[in-house]
């Protein structure tokens, strides 16, 4: 790996799915890798911490010691693989942080290649905050997420425009499921013999849509 993704999933609202693709990524990049770290910036949210405490670490943008601790470990071009879930009560602060050392940037001189996961939904506060991202992030980087849970129809017309990233919906016994703390999508893939279930087909597509997104952004460095 000539440079070193740090993937951050992040909306302004709660309960969009952000932990769930956070959950996916982490453990797509180990199953590929054998490595990732992800950081954990949540208060009230499902928590990553939880569900994959081997590779997560907690982190906050709450004070200068904090951000200075996390920008810390971002900026280093260590070829291993990071996911921020970062919780919607940190949206603002975290992108006016990014913006203000300029991040983007130094990211881009280090070696460092940035990639922005917005989980889209359809009220005032995801749509401002998507123009906020969309007029600070340069729009190789930006990726809109759409949560076919979340977003039941078609993306808002400026969600749409860029790179998107599909996540299908789940039947609601299913989502329950793959909500326990205990359950791994790759542990599934290996253990569940028929590959004709339909948990089996949504987390393969996940997995492909991820790869196949990694392989796009890499073609375009």
């Amino acid at each position: 790996m000539a440079y070193t993704p740090v993937h951050i999933i992040c909306s302004p609202r709660p309960q969009v799915g952000k932990t769930l693709l956070a959950r996916l990524l982490s453990e797509f990049l180990l199953l590929k890798n054998g490595n990732v770290v992800a950081f954990d910036i949540n208060l009230k949210e499902p928590s990553l911490l939880e569900y994959l405490p081997r590779v997560t670490e907690t982190a906050d943008v709450i004070d200068t010691y904090g951000k200075m601790q996390l920008m810390d470990r971002l900026i280093v071009n260590d070829s291993v693989a990071k996911v921020i879930d970062l919780g919607y009560h940190a949206f603002d602060e975290f992108f006016k942080m990014i913006e203000e050392i300029g991040f983007i940037k130094e990211a881009a001189r280090r070696g460092i290649a940035p990639i922005v996961l917005f989980m889209a939904d359809t009220d005032r506060t995801s749509a401002r905050g998507h123009e906020t991202l969309r007029a600070q992030i340069p729009s190789n980087v930006l990726i809109t997420v759409d949560n076919e849970h979340v977003v039941r129809g078609e993306l808002p017309d400026a969600m749409g425009r860029g790179q998107v990233l599909a996540i299908p919906a789940l039947p609601p016994f299913l989502k329950t499921y793959i909500d326990r703390l205990n359950f791994s999508f790759t542990d599934y893939l290996r253990h569940e013999k028929d590959s004709s279930t339909e948990l089996h087909q949504w987390i393969r597509r996940n997995y492909i849509s991820i790869r196949d997104l990694e392989m796009q952004l890499t073609l375009q460095r």
